[in-house]
């Protein structure tokens, strides 16, 4: 049994796709695909059904994934023990995380580790929505809801703060916001419904439901920008709205949020080097930064 063949097969397995998968190999989707070809001639029957969403494992690729998963470990056991120590990173570490704490907090951190080992490549994936940990999308994950099942390791990475924020030009047009009630009739600047990854981020109508919304978008950078320029109110973390000038709190005492970050990566990742530092890296950054993620009042 060729082992090329089963490791095409489980990058399959894990992303659902061909395309995903030939990202994670980089390879050509078509070389996957002849790869899962080959495999199923030598086994003599299947191992996916091909469906308009992807590929879905069969009865007898479901038997075969659990093995293919234990020659993977070992075969990752093996590796981690040949790589060479912390000083000597090298090699592909990817990181899924929210947009906002990815851009804002994560990738000044992740890009000065690069500059310490010319070897190292972080890929970072800060995106609007969900990174797959179970598909292996990423190697580290950074998500508001903690994983609740799969062979992966779970930490509480930090609280942060939230709160209702506003451009002090925009509220130098307005009525004063003293209270819940002096925000009818005023603009806001929200997630997307239908597209909002994560229901930790509906806070909005905790303090207020809103009559009107001037923008809604799926990027917590575009919001922030469409608060500063004057168009209306939003909740934003304060790591990223405290250190803009041209926004003030609104209702501090009373629209003020709490949220968590948890942070995953799978099991079988945990001993290796360059993964193991960046996940180091990433809780000593937090750390350092508590005040800027949850600030004082």
């Amino acid at each position: 049994m060729d082992w090329d063949h089963l490791r095409f097969f489980l990058e399959v397995a894990r992303c659902g796709t061909l395309l995903s998968a030939s990202r994670r190999l980089g390879v050509d989707h078509t070389t996957v695909a002849r790869r899962i070809q080959s495999l199923e001639k030598q086994l003599g029957a299947p191992v996916f059904s091909r469906e308009a969403t992807g590929h879905r494992l069969t009865e007898a690729g479901r038997r075969l994934l659990p093995q293919v998963e234990a020659m993977a470990a070992a075969f990752l056991a093996v590796e981690t023990a040949a790589e060479p120590a912390p000083a000597g990173l090298s090699g592909t570490v990817r990181i899924g995380v929210t947009e906002g704490f990815g851009t804002v907090v994560v990738a000044p951190a992740v890009a000065r580790l690069g500059l310490d080992h010319p070897g190292l490549v972080i890929d970072l994936l800060a995106l609007p929505r969900l990174v797959n940990l179970s598909r292996r999308e990423a190697d580290i994950v950074i998500s508001l809801e903690r994983p609740a099942r799969g062979p992966v390791v779970v930490v509480k990475l930090t609280d942060y703060t939230l709160r209702l924020y506003a451009a002090k030009a925009y509220l130098a047009a307005h009525a004063p916001i003293r209270r819940p009630a002096d925000l009818q009739g005023h603009g806001f600047i929200t997630y997307v419904d239908d597209l909002l990854f994560s229901k930790e981020l509906q806070l909005l109508h905790e303090v207020h439901a809103p009559e009107r919304f001037t923008l809604r978008s799926t990027s917590v950078l575009a919001q922030h920008r469409a608060v500063a320029t004057g168009a209306g109110l939003a909740v934003l973390p304060a790591f990223l709205a405290d250190a803009d000038p041209a926004l003030v709190r609104v209702l501090p005492d009373a629209a003020r949020f709490t949220r968590t970050f948890w942070m995953s990566m799978p099991v079988e990742m945990k001993h290796v080097a360059r993964v193991k530092a960046v996940w180091t890296l990433l809780r000593d950054t937090v750390s350092a930064q508590r005040l800027v993620l949850l600030p004082e009042d």
